[in-house]
């Protein structure tokens, strides 16, 4: 019983020492420059209805529940999603809008695993019809997230995503 119970402390221990030593915030943003208008680029990414056009999660199943609420492009303005285990289930709410310049929004991932994120869209107009975007989430990971992110960290799992959302968006916005 002893040999077991001591087995039982070191698999604590460790991932507890695991916990402690990997990093629990993260940061992560892409920037594209696109060919359009800053007023046009900021039109887009501020409706939460226009987003699953371009990101690339809802590509992963179509027949997917949205469901809104609110002004959309306004604070307080809500979207509700449900799809299958490549789509998951969470709400997304505009909580920042500053016209034309940035949005951030607060995520709350239900499945596959509870999790918040902030994300933020910024919009900087470099020439009269080109607009540089930053696109980033930044969030807390909770235990035992923390633990598969030394593995499988947050940079490879949303970043090609986020790179994948801006070339939709700069070819969607591109070709009107």
């Amino acid at each position: 019983m002893t040999l077991f119970f001591y087995i039982i402390i070191a698999i604590i221990t460790f991932f507890a020492f695991l916990h402690a030593w990997a990093k629990k915030e993260y940061d992560l943003s892409r920037t594209i420059v696109i060919n359009r208008s800053r007023e046009e680029v900021f039109g887009v990414v501020r409706q939460l209805r226009k987003q699953p056009q371009w990101m690339p999660w809802f590509n992963r199943d179509t027949e997917a529940c949205l469901k809104y609420k609110g002004i959309d492009g306004k604070p307080e303005a809500s979207f509700y999603w449900k799809g299958n285990s490549k789509v998951g289930e969470g709400i997304q709410r505009i909580v920042k809008v500053r016209q034309g310049k940035v949005i951030e929004t607060k995520i709350l991932f239900i499945k596959p695993f509870k999790l918040n994120a902030l994300t933020y869209i910024g919009v900087k107009e470099l020439e009269p019809e080109k607009t540089k975007m930053v696109w980033g989430v930044r969030g807390y990971i909770p235990f035992p997230l923390t633990i598969i992110s030394l593995f499988y960290g947050v940079d490879r799992l949303l970043s090609k995503n986020i790179e994948e959302g801006l070339k939709n968006l700069k070819e969607i916005l591109e070709r009107h």
